[in-house]
């Protein structure tokens, strides 16, 4: 059947209405400060109006209202006294003169009040009104004189209202800011203050980092997998009886890769990830920590099996009383105890799992260490040489790396680095690739990556004299040549005097990575160290400030040995270390003034012993220490291959702890 054409215009005006209704841009949501402008704009209107803006006032001199007097064209002066200023009324016939012919059209007047034609500012009122009265009685008028007061009721009542009013907003405006900004959602409000600041992970939003991106840290990673894998799969470990455990602490070195386990936790599990600060529990208002402490618990509940990451967990977990001098009300300790109550509490959680992750275990109370709320300590440590390769690859996927490149060679070359470290080089070496316009990122510019992170930026324009330079050749020929002799000390890389950072010559070593050390071994290690003072004493028969650092680390050392370790046969199998860290804020030492005296005294015994004993090795290969100090004066950095020319092969040298390197073009 055909259609009709009205039934085709009718469905064109319906298409078209519905593409206009379509293209319509949204109207503005409405905002609460447009009730503020409005209420504003009214105010200034009535200011505005209340006036005689709109009327045809016009301002005069004091001359001019002379001569309209003199004229006989004024009926009346009206003189305000508090404002200094005189209202001028004209009469009916002057109005119809030319001279006055821009005020006699009829105002526009909003004020209940007569309007003047003329205002004026005049003076001394004394002086004014003498003159007015002279003109008046010269030619005999009858001007009416009144003196008035003038007040603005409306605009003193804004003025007297205004600093509340200010004070209110910026009290609105803070309020606003410390509760986490203005706008609906938790935290907008100040009523929501106590609300939890934890952020919930979403997989299919946020990027997924999975524990195919953490390299190392084997046995660490089978911890926090067996977590995830107790909320997967919970009836596996629960059928014989067992129980999920309530949390587990990372414990390590920073940039040991802890924040990115609990990262990889959250892109493995299949439940909600609630991850945030401990700092975020801190606030100005007292009860705030704890009451978010509350809620935190409250929503993973609510989305259990969940898992809560608390970062930097020492910001809250301190243990309790240690800083409390004061006797005043400590809000971290309120929040502790919420967190306490809620792992482990008469109301337990449950398939509700904490991680938590610090640096500083060792200041955590013992409340929240003891089983049942963190029933699992992981260590993450330092990465040994097999995981520092395997970091390397993670973080050599992006860059674009020459293929002779030997990784095996740059985790030897980085010893005691963490994974954060790790990540630095490989960062600056691209950096440094690209500074020269290289196509790939080679071996030097790792190196050239290692020597800026460990010793700074160099600084070949510092201002040096040719005596501080040979002093400087001297003392880091004496580290090469001191350390080469000996059997336990450190293995030579490279010696520079090139300036870099805060230091004006430095000398790196591979040192061996041992898991016990031995007293010969720190022996042999101080006695390196003080190679460069005894090289300054043996050819200048001087010493001087450069040895700053050094003698910094053999006193460590020393104190350590004495101490610590035990290592001191004066003194002892004794050791004063705290490990639990219960007198971190004592105010006592742990031995008497004696002992004090024994131990300042054994700690310089050994000192000098080794720097007597660097001292005679020096003086003896004094022309070998002499031609090294040439070379590197000549060539500025110079290299293990360099040390072979001039003392020899090491007798001692082990084949794993080989450094090859390159000379820098």
């Amino acid at each position: 059947m055909p259609r009709s054409p009205w039934w085709r215009a009718a469905t064109i005006l319906k298409k078209m209405a519905k593409d206009n209704n379509s293209s319509t841009p949204k109207k503005p949501r409405f905002s609460s400060w447009w009730i503020y402008g409005v209420v504003i704009a009214l105010i200034i209107g009535f200011q505005f109006f209340g006036g005689n803006s709109f009327s045809s006032t016009e301002k005069t001199t004091t001359s001019e209202l002379q001569e309209y007097l003199r004229n006989g064209d004024i009926s009346e002066i009206l003189i305000i006294t508090n404002a200094r200023q005189a209202k001028v009324f004209l009469t009916e016939e002057a109005l119809q003169k030319d001279v006055h012919k821009n005020v006699s059209e009829k105002p526009f007047n909003f004020s209940a009040g007569k309007i003047p034609q003329y205002i004026l500012d005049y003076g001394d009122l004394q002086n004014f009104e003498d003159e007015i009265k002279s003109i008046k009685k010269e030619n005999n008028l009858d001007t009416i004189v009144d003196f008035d007061t003038e007040s603005n009721v409306l605009g003193e009542l804004l003025l007297s209202l205004l600093p509340f009013a200010l004070i209110i907003g910026i009290w609105i405006y803070l309020m606003r800011r410390m509760s986490g900004g203005g706008g609906g959602g938790a935290g907008g409000q100040i009523f929501n203050i106590g609300k939890s600041k934890a952020k919930l992970f979403d997989e299919k939003t946020d990027t997924r980092t999975s524990f195919k991106d953490v390299a190392g840290l084997e046995g660490a990673k089978e911890e926090v997998q067996e977590i995830v894998e107790f909320l997967k799969n919970p009836d596996k470990y629960t059928s014989l009886g067992g129980k999920i455990p309530k949390g587990a602490l990372l414990v390590g070195p920073p940039g040991t890769g802890k924040t990115l386990l609990a990262k990889a936790v959250a892109g493995e599990a299949k439940v909600p990830f609630f991850s945030l600060s401990g700092s975020d529990f801190v606030e100005m208002f007292v009860g705030v920590g704890a009451s978010r402490v509350r809620d935190l618990f409250k929503q993973a509940k609510d989305k259990s099996p969940a898992i809560i990451f608390i970062d930097e967990i020492d910001a809250i977990g301190r243990a309790r009383g240690k800083n409390n001098f004061t006797g005043s009300n400590d809000e971290r300790e309120n929040t502790l105890n919420q967190l306490l109550t809620e792992m482990d509490g008469f109301g337990t959680n449950t398939n509700v799992i904490v991680l938590a992750a610090t640096n500083r275990a060792d200041v955590l109370d013992k409340a929240l260490m003891r089983a049942g709320r963190f029933d699992r300590q992981i260590y993450v440590d330092l990465p040994d040489i097999r995981e520092r390769k395997e970091i390397f690859e993670v973080h050599l996927r992006p860059i674009k790396t020459a293929e002779t490149l030997d990784l095996d060679f740059l985790a030897k070359q980085t010893p005691g680095f963490s994974g954060a470290d790790i990540a630095n080089v490989c960062n600056e070496a691209a950096l440094i690739a690209a500074r020269k316009e290289k196509k790939a990122v080679n071996k030097q510019d790792f190196l050239d990556a290692v020597d800026r992170i460990v010793g700074g930026l160099e600084k070949k324009n510092k201002i040096i004299t040719v005596e501080e330079k040979k002093t400087i050749a001297y003392h880091e020929a004496g580290h090469a040549t001191v350390s080469w002799m000996l059997e336990h000390a450190a293995p030579l890389v490279k010696v520079t005097i090139v300036p870099r950072g805060q230091s004006l010559g430095a000398a790196w070593y591979l040192p061996e990575e041992r898991l016990i050390v031995r007293p010969e071994q720190m022996l042999d290690e101080m006695c390196a160290t003080m190679g460069g003072r005894a090289a300054e004493r043996v050819i200048f028969d001087k010493i001087s400030t450069g040895a700053l650092s050094d003698l910094e680390k053999v006193t460590k050392q020393a104190r350590a040995m004495v101490t610590i370790y035990g290592l001191n046969e004066e003194l002892g199998n004794i050791t004063y270390y705290d490990s639990s860290g219960n007198n971190e804020y004592g105010f006592t030492k742990p031995y008497s003034e004696e002992t004090a005296q024994k131990i300042d005294e054994e700690i310089s015994k050994i000192i000098e012993e080794q720097y007597q004993r660097a001292i005679q090795l020096l003086a003896d290969n004094k022309d070998k220490l002499t031609e090294l100090a040439d070379r590197l004066l000549e060539k500025e950095v110079i290299f293990k291959d360099d040390l072979q020319k001039i003392f020899g092969k090491r007798p001692f040298e082990k084949e794993e702890l080989e450094a090859e390197t390159e000379p820098a073009e």
